[in-house]
């Protein structure tokens, strides 16, 4: 086979410089979003990351759970992470904002539903969602995780798949509301454990509580014993993330 013949079959030639400088460069624009983000977050500890729907609106149950959860967080002395946009994001960011520690939103930039909240005392815009998902979880005390749609999910997924395999460390992973939860939890159960894709103990990962009270008290209780800062172990994971 000539030159030619691999670079067509490989679709090298259809590639033009113009193209392959753009996609170089993008690597600049990726260090940016790391950098600012390390910079600006590494000091904003103990940090929860919150989660859930862009879609709930103000008057919403859910947004009101949601407030009342990062209040007691943010009083609790816990800087509360959220995405930074409309519906429970908002809810987080206004309860850790009428709170005593700092309200952080990780913006993402997207062609419809995403727009910043006011309530933000730090707020940082990316373009790329795995850069902003490293964000979610290399600070995080712990997840808690309201109802969502598919973005709540693949943080969720994304988080439990991190702890599970060692990429990161053990953390609280809190869903609330167990009326929305438990059809998830029961498949995990009834079919992920059966067919054996995941082991009973990967259910111990996370738990499912209801009042905000229980939230800030089981995060509490994890860290008993340890302390928030990440082990040197943990520290030496968390440098690899």
């Amino acid at each position: 086979m000539d030159e030619k013949t691999r670079q067509r079959r490989l679709g090298l030639s259809q590639v033009n410089d113009t193209q392959l400088t753009r996609e170089s460069w993008k690597i600049f624009q990726i260090m940016a979003e790391f950098v600012e983000g390390f910079e600006r977050l590494a000091q904003i500890k103990p940090s929860v990351s919150i989660f859930g729907s862009a879609r709930t609106p103000g008057d919403h149950p859910y947004f009101k759970l949601a407030e009342d959860i990062a209040r007691e967080l943010s009083d609790a002395g816990f800087s509360v992470v959220s995405g930074g946009g409309p519906g429970i994001m908002e809810a987080a960011n206004k309860g850790a904002f009428a709170g005593r520690s700092p309200s952080i939103g990780l913006n993402i930039m997207l062609p419809h539903e995403q727009s910043g909240n006011p309530y933000q005392d730090i707020g940082l815009n990316f373009r790329h969602f795995f850069s902003r998902k490293v964000m979610f979880v290399k600070y995080a005390s712990a997840y808690v995780v309201l109802p969502g749609g598919f973005g709540t999910l693949d943080e969720l997924a994304e988080i439990l798949t991190l702890v599970q395999t060692g990429k990161t460390r053990r953390i609280p992973i809190i869903l609330v509301h167990r009326p929305f939860w438990e059809g998830l939890i029961d498949w995990f159960r009834t079919t992920l454990v059966d067919e054996n894709t995941i082991s009973p103990e990967d259910l111990d990962l996370f738990k499912v509580l209801d009042e905000p009270r229980e939230v800030v008290d089981a995060i509490f209780a994890h860290y008993e014993k340890r302390g928030f800062e990440p082990s040197p172990k943990e520290q030496e994971i968390l440098l690899e993330l």
